[in-house]
């Protein structure tokens, strides 16, 4: 299976010969292989919208030099095309972002916990607070999404309510 997914997302990379090949569904996409950066990757998750960029991974701590040669021609047409939305010094500003990130997500759960909307929806799905799992994502400077995930349900979706949440004014919004 893992095979599998490797040549399906080779292919997709490798197919793609436009230099406009690395923006595809609205995100830019920067390939990579080898060991993840656990810290950050919650937090390259967290703001993967307000930045429109995400991650997919092409292989694992070895590959071919073909491979790494690709996968590093076609990062550096996605930096380039990154540079031409958010300008020269965006990485700068990516690398404060997934820095802020977390104390951010803190902020956002903090106006989540006292929020009487939100404590009614974690009862409808009979979640404690205390054992909410949540996934949280930056759409803004002051806008997240957070969405509430029950791991004990039987069912394959586990996804139970989203909302949004307004940190400038601190409003929570029922998404669904």
């Amino acid at each position: 299976m893992k095979k599998l997914s490797f040549l399906f997302i080779f292919i997709l990379i490798f197919s793609c010969r436009k230099e406009e090949g690395t923006y595809v569904g609205g995100h830019y996409w920067i390939y990579g292989h080898g060991l993840k950066d656990m810290r950050t990757e919650e937090a390259t998750e967290g703001i993967s919208e307000k930045w429109k960029i995400k991650y997919a991974d092409v292989g694992g701590c070895v590959v071919s030099s073909d491979v790494e040669k690709k996968v590093d021609s076609l990062n550096k047409k996605t930096f380039d095309a990154i540079a031409r939305r958010y300008g020269k010094n965006w990485e700068e500003e990516y690398e404060k972002d997934i820095e802020d990130f977390m104390m951010k997500k803190a902020n956002v759960m903090d106006i989540l916990i006292t929020n009487k909307l939100f404590r009614e929806e974690l009862k409808k799905y009979f979640i404690e607070i205390d054992d909410a799992e949540e996934n949280v994502k930056e759409l803004n400077n002051d806008l997240y999404k957070v969405v509430v995930y029950n791991q004990k349900l039987k069912a394959e979706n586990k996804e139970c309510f989203s909302v949004t949440v307004n940190t400038k004014d601190k409003r929570v919004n029922l998404i669904k």
